[in-house]
């Protein structure tokens, strides 16, 4: 049933990482759109949703928010769909590690790389990701060491290590390293991925030639 795995969402911000992860569990899902200044700030949504930002995700009562999260939670409680390690496998702890590097470091360093925000040098021991650059050499490594982030099985965390690497290309915040292109080739290609950016990419189109 839809109605017990409710997606809120907006098709231009990093719900669309967690679009791909629902697409991969194949789980069917309501989604529900919210728009920036308005229905994402309602009283309604901020009831469950303190920050009023997405994705948010509702699933049998239990809220939760965070891209990284909903993708780890989605991947335990959907163990069908093979998108994490079992619990006690030793593939657990890069499933986890990259995956929250990724929510952390990465996602803090390409931030402030796009504001301009550069860290000073003698400042760095006391930030958690130290510099951009090695936070990126340290991505590099985490893409290089096997065929997916926790081994030789595509995870949720190569849903959520992936987008933060596809995006970063895209909007220039993550240079193009060859180890980066090839493994964004190798996981943006999968049907769930090309199903999830179709869907988002009509929801943009219509809320343009809603707003001509």
């Amino acid at each position: 049933m839809a109605d017990n795995l409710i997606f809120y969402t907006h098709p231009q911000s990093r719900g669309r990482i967690v679009r791909w992860m629902l697409e991969e569990v194949g789980h069917p899902y309501k989604t529900e759109i919210l728009q920036f200044g308005t229905s994402i700030k309602s009283p309604d949504y901020l009831a469950f949703n303190p920050m009023g930002k997405v994705p948010t995700i509702i699933h049998d009562g239990t809220v939760v928010t965070e891209a990284a999260a909903i993708c780890a939670y989605l991947a335990d409680v959907f163990p069908e769909a093979g998108l994490a390690p079992p619990h006690g496998d030793r593939r657990r702890g890069p499933y986890y590690r990259w995956m929250f590097f990724a929510a952390g470091p990465v996602e803090a360093a390409l931030s402030n790389k796009a504001f301009g925000f550069e860290v000073p040098t003698e400042r760095r021991s006391v930030i958690g990701y130290g510099s951009v650059e090695d936070v990126v050499n340290a991505l590099e490594y985490a893409v290089t060491q096997s065929e997916y982030i926790a081994g030789d099985r595509f995870s949720a965390a190569d849903v959520y290590v992936g987008s933060q690497i596809g995006w970063g290309m895209m909007f220039g915040t993550l240079e193009k390293r060859r180890a980066f292109e090839a493994y964004w080739k190798r996981i943006s290609s999968r049907p769930a991925a090309i199903r999830a950016r179709e869907i988002d990419d009509a929801l943009v189109a219509a809320q343009q030639q809603a707003s001509q």
